[in-house]
């Protein structure tokens, strides 16, 4: 096939969630992505081994990202190996979430920065190196993006989202009532139908 669809999972996904988007994007041929990287910077080095040899197979590459997936995707400096990108809840403003997850656990830069790292209850660790990294290097994206969002989504604002696609002409999409993670039956349903009308409209 010429054509191939990327999925990149979302923190505590795998690849093979890639399965559920074969029949919705025919043409193509649809694989997930299986990295390691935790951070940015490893996705950095990641992410461009992963893509490299397929521009070079394929005419035209397409990513389906979720979550920090799409946050990785953006930070890799891939955007030149890919044509067009689908990305569901995506972490749009990655300093704002760490600065809103400070808060949350009351703890101050300056206590961050001392400490280096600071576990909190909601299982999510604090990184003074992760927040410095992110903050400056604002993410350069020039890939033609389509967004869905939930209205309930508790990671990112609708503000923030809506922020990211003026900078970065990218379309958004929102569900009423969707949250950050699509999983139930009618939001899985909402997905389907918006990947493939993108798809159509595509075409």
């Amino acid at each position: 096939m010429e054509k191939l669809a990327v999925y990149i999972h979302g923190k505590g996904g795998t690849k093979d969630e890639a399965e559920h988007y074969k029949p919705l994007l025919k043409g193509y041929e649809v694989i997930g992505l299986d990295y390691a990287a935790k951070t940015p910077w490893e996705a950095k080095e990641e992410f461009p081994k992963f893509f490299e040899p397929l521009r070079g197979k394929y005419r035209y590459i397409t990513v389906i990202a979720n979550s920090i997936g799409a946050f990785f995707c953006m930070s890799a400096g891939v955007d030149d190996m890919i044509d067009r990108a689908f990305f569901i809840s995506p972490v749009a403003d990655m300093e704002k979430l760490i600065k809103n997850m400070m808060a949350w656990s009351n703890v101050t830069e300056d206590e961050l920065k001392t400490k280096g790292v600071v576990h909190t209850e909601f299982g999510e660790d604090l990184s003074w190196d992760f927040l410095c990294y992110v903050r400056n290097r604002p993410i350069k994206w020039n890939v033609p993006t389509e967004i869905l969002y939930g209205s309930e989504d508790n990671m990112t604002s609708f503000e923030t989202v809506t922020e990211f696609a003026e900078r970065h002409n990218a379309n958004i999409t929102v569900m009423k009532g969707g949250e950050h993670w699509f999983h139930t039956e009618e939001q899985l349903s909402f997905l389907d139908a918006w990947i493939e009308g993108k798809y159509n409209e595509q075409r």
